[in-house]
């Protein structure tokens, strides 16, 4: 890559050369080599990810090694204390370390943690925490934390686990968290790393993606039945991600050669969402 290369790249960010990455656990697991490669190449080139995971099957199947039932409420784990050494022990042990190690085997540098280290991520209870237990919501990011890590040369990797004054520890969704995160260190726009090529829609007979939608326009494809399944929730975690300064999540497949630096460079990939 080029210096003006580079200079456009750190330009697209508002010149902050920062911006925040999030992504589920399995499909950080899944990603190819090329994938780490691609983050190294942007690390070296003084392009700056903070990278936010999720991790709910792993957690779903530790739980039930352990003979531990689980539920949802609307998306939401229910999350019980004994359900909630369960999730820290899988998002801020197994899978954090596991993305860390994948960096690092790349030639990157990462240092992994969870909300609580440094109350890096204080939350309080949700509203309807009477049905969904310890899940909650952010009330403030330490950005300080996440820059001076940056500063060091270390690429962020954050478990969503909050914490509040008092020690208690929270469940936090991870596109929920994601979000905060991005908001706080003022990234214009966050990256949403799945298994899918974007928000699909049947146009003359073709399933095609769709480059751009807006808020409004998801909605009415939900309406409509042509996003639908699976897709639904990732489309509606991508929303919850638009918050403060955040203008715009970018969903895109992770298997795509190269495609953090793509989409950085602005190459129309995956799929848009913005405020309106």
């Amino acid at each position: 890559m080029t210096l003006n290369s580079e200079l456009e790249l750190i330009d697209a960010l508002d010149g902050s050369g920062l911006f925040v990455m999030k992504c589920g656990g399995s499909t950080l697991a899944a990603l190819p080599d090329s994938f780490f490669e691609d983050l190294r190449d942007l690390q070296e080139e003084g392009i700056q990810p903070v990278i936010v995971h999720g991790g709910g099957p792993a957690i779903s199947g530790n739980l039930a090694k352990l003979g531990i039932e689980s539920s949802f409420v609307n998306g939401l784990r229910v999350t019980t204390e004994e359900v909630l050494d369960v999730v820290e022990m899988t998002l801020a042990g197994s899978i954090n370390k596991a993305i860390v190690r994948r960096i690092q085997g790349s030639g990157g540098l990462a240092l992994g943690l969870s909300g609580i280290d440094g109350n890096l991520i204080i939350a309080k209870p949700v509203a309807n925490s009477a049905e969904v237990g310890l899940v909650g919501e952010v009330t403030e990011v330490k950005a300080e934390i996440i820059t001076g890590i940056v500063g060091m040369g270390y690429i962020p990797v954050i478990a969503p686990i909050g914490v509040d004054a008092a020690g208690q520890r929270y469940n936090i969704n991870a596109d929920t968290a994601a979000g905060a995160v991005a908001s706080y260190v003022e990234s214009p726009k966050m990256i949403v790393v799945t298994d899918v090529p974007g928000i699909m829609s049947t146009v003359e007979g073709e399933k095609i993606v769709l480059p751009s939608v807006t808020v409004q326009e998801i909605e009415a494809l939900i309406e409509s039945g042509e996003i639908y399944g699976g897709m639904i929730p990732k489309v509606r975690a991508a929303i919850d991600c638009i918050q403060g300064s955040v203008s715009e999540v970018i969903i895109v497949d992770g298997k795509e050669p190269r495609v953090l630096s793509r989409v950085l460079q602005g190459e129309a990939i995956g799929t848009r969402i913005i405020r309106s």
